[in-house]
This record gives structure tokens, C-alpha cells and sequence, in this order.
């Protein structure tokens, strides 16, 4: 990895940063401000934490990378249930021809970024302990810090190896703590249990010192201790550490209960939604990030692509009572249109992101007390999320474990869970063709809302096999995110 010493950040966070990202990391932006001007107050170290989230989510790669969202975007359509149109943005991730590939733009957008973000927060934790101000605000931003930190490591554990359970002493990429300057070697890759590690430890230093930060109610792009605990769920059950996960899940979702069936159709795009624990908004004027709606809203006239259609198999795992399947719609065109995302006001195409809910708490919750043993707890669990969305409870038919992935994948399609999920679980991507018996697309009777009935061909997969047409298969190669060639290049120790 190339490094410098420089500190990211915008002056105010609506500013949109949109240069290349090779300009990141090679050379000092333009909007850049001197360390001594702003480790100077404890306002002013303020931020570049702020800064730092600014350059996730405001950083235009291109077109198809609008930040570390779209990291999100990539896990989904690299997944099962979205049957992802060929024509815009996520094709080559959908296809497993593009993530494989070292020279490809989006795998190193998403090192660059995740590496940049974690050496922002190196240099705000070398400097924050000796910055005159008030000590509160102090630990709290430490914690914030240090959380950003956690998410990238989270993030890279995620994507960038299988799961523990298959090797955890895996090489899988490197670990800095401290502020990269001119003279920074490249390290080599840690396994995936020390990236785990270093997750959980950065968490748990960070809880204790955001306990008394009361993040204003519209404010839920900050990081508060709802947000650590969250992360600290994830990580405990991703690594493992199944026991551990149910006490951080439980405090995360302490005050954001699960929402009502006519919120869940208001198309996942307010952050005042009384679930989400973390999200990122957005204005008129700061809507950069929103722009990954463009591929999500598949409804709303104004969105650009409208490339994430749903499988039309997805839509058969749902029950009819199931608030859920009153987002399912059947196109002219003949795709199956899943609209949970839709742009919240479509003329200024803003819309925020969602990040933390408290329904994936529950299913965290839910598969740790299964994979420990305790199945009583796992039913109640998930029975409290399937209760909130009017579908039947589970009532001990089929493995438990099983049926929490498959709720997963129902009640988080398009929030980037898929393949994170499949990697850490050694699953595989299932795809099958929605045909009739002639192997043709399935003709089927659709109504539309102005009162027609139309017999309509249902398009599913397209990509059924992996790129060297061999079947979708657990542990394959294709499921990774790989390390840009950039960085192979640069850094001589990564493999040692």
C-alpha cells in the first residue's frame, strides 16, 4: 500500500469529495488542512472524523462505486436473490468476473477506501490524547475513532476470505495501527482471526468511552455506543464467538424497536425510521451517496437504472400475510420488482442509507443462541422479528440455523449481507432459471394497478454458472474480493 501522512478531510461535511481515488492516496487533496491546524482544538480534531466519514460515502469513484456503499451493493449482487439486469453498474460483480480481477477499478476503489479510512483514524489516535479541550468530548470522538477503524477491519474480514470455521489462520490482509509518513513499508497479511481480533478490541475499548455521548436524535450518521455494540455483535458472531454475540446485540437494539408494517413499505429511506441504529442521510445538497438508490429504486421514474430486480423465486419464500410481499410487483417488462428502496424525494433524488437496524440485532441474537445450542432462546429471537412482519412464527419445523439464514436473507435483501453471509457461513450462491417446462421464461398472469390482467414472461437469472462455467459451489474463488494489483506492486512484504 502506498501511504502518506496526510489527513483527509473536508472542512465542512457537505463538502463531495470526487476526485480520483489514486489522488487520495499519492498525493495531499486540495481541501487537505495542516495536522497542526487541526489537532489544535478538540472542535477542530472534530472534524476530521466528520472528514472521515465524508470521504466513505462521498467519494465518487465512478459512476458505479458512489462510496462504501456500494460495497454493500457489490455483496448483494454477487449474492442469490438479486437477479441483477445486465446493462448498468454491477454487471461484472453479478457475473463473478469482476472482484477476481486485480486490475479492476471497483476492487481497488474499495482497498483504497478502506485502507484510507483506517489511516485517517491511525493519525487522529496518535494526536487526540495531547489536544487541549474538554476531556468528554475527547473520549468520545476517541471512541468514535476507533469505531471507523473496527468497520473497516470488519469489512475487510468480510469480504476478503471465507469464514473462521474453514481456516481462520488464513493470510488475509494487513493490519496498521499507527499513521502512515514517506517512510511506512507495506506490511504483510495478518490471518482472519487477528483481523477479528483487532475488530473486537477496538470496539470494546470504544463502548467505554462513548457511554456518555447522547447523539441527537436526527443525528444517526454519528457514532454513538448503540453503533459500537452493533459491530460488536457482528464480529462476535462472524469470528465465532457465538456466546458473546447476544449480550452486544441486545444493548444495540435497547431503544429502537422494530417498526410498524406501513413504515416497512415507505421505501428504507428516512433516517428518523424509529429502527434504523445507524444510516447515513442525505439533503439536496449532500446527495452523492443517495445515488446508490439509482440502482435499487426499481420503481421510481427518476432512478437511473433500476438494475437490482429480486429473483422471482425470492418472492415464494414469503407468505401472503407477510407485510413484506407488498413490495413485490410484477414489471410489463416481466421483472420482479422488490421496492423496498425508493427514493424519498424523487425530485431532488435524496434518499438516506441505511447502515445498523434493529431487526438485524434480533437475527444476530437469533443465530448465535442456535449455533450455541440453545434453541429456545434462538425460536424466541426470531419469532419477535417474524411476529413485527406478520408472518407465521417458527414452530420448530426445520433446522433453526437454516431458517434464520434464510430470514436474513428476506429481511436484509439489498442492506450488503449476502455475501458477506455466504463466505462466513461456507454457503454458495444459488441460482436457478424461472422457466417453464419448455425451458422458456414462465409465462404468468400479472395485474397491474390500472386493472389489466397481462400474461407476462418472468425474467430471472441470467447468470447461472461461474465464469469458467462450472456450478456455483461453496468456498469457490469467485466469491472474493481480491487485493488490487496496485498494492501487490507496492508493497513487497504483503505476502510474506
Amino acid at each position: 500500500m502506498k501511504k502518506n501522512s496526510r489527513l483527509l478531510f473536508a472542512i465542512i461535511t457537505t463538502v463531495a469529495l470526487t476526485a480520483c481515488s489514486k489522488d487520495f492516496v499519492n498525493t495531499r487533496p486540495t481541501n487537505a488542512v495542516p495536522d497542526d491546524q487541526v489537532f489544535n482544538t478538540i472542535d477542530n480534531a472534530e472534524t476530521a472524523i466528520n472528514g472521515t466519514w465524508a470521504y466513505m460515502f462521498d467519494t465518487y469513484f465512478t459512476f458505479a462505486v458512489p462510496g462504501y456503499k456500494s460495497i454493500h451493493l457489490t455483496s448483494d449482487a454477487m449474492g442469490s436473490d438479486v437477479a441483477l439486469t445486465t446493462s448498468y453498474g454491477f454487471r461484472d460483480a453479478y457475473t463473478f468476473i469482476e472482484m477476481v480481477d486485480n486490475t479492476k477499478n471497483r476492487v481497488s476503489a474499495y482497498w483504497t477506501l478502506l485502507y484510507k479510512v483506517i489511516d485517517n483514524c491511525n493519525l487522529f489516535l496518535s494526536k487526540i490524547d495531547n489536544v487541549p479541550g474538554d476531556d468528554a468530548k475527547r473520549k468520545y470522538l476517541k471512541g468514535q475513532a476507533l469505531t471507523l477503524r473496527a468497520n473497516s477491519y470488519l469489512t475487510l474480514a468480510s469480504f476478503y476470505q471465507f469464514g473462521v470455521n474453514t481456516n481462520g489462520n488464513t493470510k488475509t490482509a494487513p493490519i496498521y495501527l499507527e499513521p502512515s509518513n514517506p517512510g511506512t513499508q507495506g506490511k504483510s497479511k495478518s490471518t482472519l482471526i487477528q483481523l477479528y481480533q483487532q475488530t473486537i478490541s477496538d470496539l470494546e475499548t470504544a463502548i467505554p468511552l462513548l457511554g456518555q455521548y447522547d447523539r441527537p436524535a436526527t443525528m444517526k450518521y454519528k457514532i454513538d455506543v448503540h453503533v459500537a455494540q452493533g459491530l460488536l455483535a457482528r464480529a462476535y458472531l462472524y469470528s465465532g464467538q457465538y456466546a458473546k454475540a447476544t449480550t452486544p446485540a441486545v444493548a444495540a437494539r435497547d431503544g429502537y424497536p422494530l417498526m410498524g408494517s406501513d413504515d416497512y413499505n415507505k421505501g428504507f429511506n428516512d433516517i428518523s425510521n424509529q429502527e434504523w441504529i445507524w444510516g447515513q442521510a442525505q439533503t439536496p445538497t449532500q446527495n452523492v451517496a443517495a445515488s446508490n438508490f439509482n440502482f435499487l429504486d426499481v420503481s421510481t421514474p427518476v432512478a437511473y437504472y433500476k438494475s437490482f430486480k429480486a429473483d422471482p423465486w425470492f418472492r415464494g419464500y414469503f407468505e401472503s400475510s407477510d407485510v413484506r410481499t407488498r413490495l413485490f410487483e410484477v414489471s410489463h417488462a416481466g421483472h420482479m420488482l422488490y421496492k423496498k428502496f425508493r427514493f424519498r424525494d424523487p425530485g431532488a433524488m435524496v434518499a438516506d442509507l441505511v447502515l445498523m437496524r434493529s431487526a438485524e440485532m434480533y437475527l444476530i441474537e437469533a443465530e448465535a443462541y442456535a449455533r450455541s445450542g440453545n434453541a429456545g432462546k434462538a425460536k424466541d429471537a426470531l419469532n419477535a422479528l417474524r411476529t413485527a412482519r406478520n408472518a407465521s412464527p417458527y414452530n420448530g419445523n426445520g433446522s433453526v440455523t437454516d431458517t434464520i439464514l434464510l430470514e436474513r436473507r428476506k429481511e436484509l435483501w439489498g442492506e450488503g449481507f449476502s455475501l458477506s453471509d455466504i463466505l462466513r457461513t461456507g454457503g454458495t450462491v444459488v441460482r436457478k432459471p424461472f422457466v417453464n417446462f419448455q425451458g422458456k421464461d414462465s409465462i404468468i398472469p400479472v395485474p397491474f394497478p390500472d386493472g389489466t390482467i397481462d400474461s407476462v414472461h418472468v425474467i430471472g437469472h441470467r447468470t447461472l454458472a461461474l465464469p469458467d462455467k462450472s456450478p456455483f459451489k461453496p468456498f469457490s474463488n469467485y466469491y472474493l474480493f481480491s487485493i488490487p494489483l496496485s498494492e501487490l506492486q507496492n508493497n513487497p512484504n504483503i505476502n510474506n
